[in-house]
């Protein structure tokens, strides 16, 4: 798989983040595809993408994307990014341009991005939101109270607001997603007011799972979950209206993606 993307020139997000579940999904053949580049501007203290300054887009990466999900015949694919405030709408455009070229190539595949917060630009969030993918999905990672000390480049209700933009730009039309992980000093309270704020922005999926230090210059474990309290949270999400949550200490926001829209659920 690592070099079948390579040799399109390709990232992935499992690579960059250093994903527990890379032996697994590559095993299968899944991936999920990181766009714009692979050297994030932003400086997330949880994170194990690279942070240096961003080269220039590679405009070929929208076909190559589309290229690898029809070798892989991918019934289900997600696109997420870096995030790059370099650019004057952030990469948004790009974005665009991959949702429609994977979907000339794959008209059956269903597509989920992740995508950054754009600085709560409305503008550049309609680009994606009038990509029409199936799922847009922005993960507000932790509870307000550790965004400074974990995410000090990022705004709790800013990300609130492009899951609300999206479901306003797009009629209800496209399913929203977030994740947070826990782990890193939240409180009960915390992370239940967090899954609360979601849905009041009629956020549609949730992921939930244990954060795992990529090394030891990151923000450390405070705690590790049992089990069980990860049950209790998806309970809870239940309870409150989600209509798929996945929660488990190696969940992430794209591991086994394709679940969340199977008729089932």
């Amino acid at each position: 798989m690592k070099a079948f993307l390579r040799g399109l020139s390709l990232h992935s997000v499992c690579e960059a983040a250093a994903c527990p579940n890379i032996s697994e999904c590559f095993s299968r053949g899944i991936a999920t595809f990181m766009i714009l580049g692979g050297n994030c501007t932003r400086g997330c203290k949880f994170c194990n993408v690279e942070k240096r300054l961003p080269g220039e887009l590679d405009n070929a990466e929208p076909g190559h994307v589309a290229e690898a999900v029809k070798r892989l015949g991918l019934g289900h694919v997600v696109i997420t990014s870096v995030t790059r405030d370099d650019l004057e709408d952030g990469g948004a455009g790009h974005f665009a341009r991959t949702i429609r070229s994977v979907r000339m190539l794959n008209n059956d595949t269903s597509i989920e991005v992740l995508i950054p917060d754009f600085k709560g630009s409305i503008d550049d969030i309609g680009k994606i939101v009038f990509a029409r993918p199936v799922i847009i999905g922005h993960n507000v990672e932790t509870v307000p109270r550790l965004y400074p000390k974990i995410r000090p480049q990022a705004d709790y209700k800013r990300s609130l607001t492009v899951l609300r933009a999206v479901k306003g730009l797009s009629n209800g039309g496209i399913f929203t997603k977030s994740g947070i992980m826990l782990g890193l000093g939240e409180n009960e309270e915390e992370t239940l007011e967090v899954l609360r704020d979601l849905r009041r922005e009629g956020c549609d999926f949730l992921s939930i799972g244990q954060y795992l230090a990529p090394g030891r210059r990151y923000y450390p474990v405070k705690d590790y979950i049992s089990p069980d309290v990860f049950e209790y949270y998806k309970d809870k999400a239940k309870e409150l209206g989600f209509k798929y949550t996945a929660s488990a200490p190696y969940v992430r926001s794209s591991y086994r993606a394709d679940e969340y829209i199977k008729p089932e659920n």
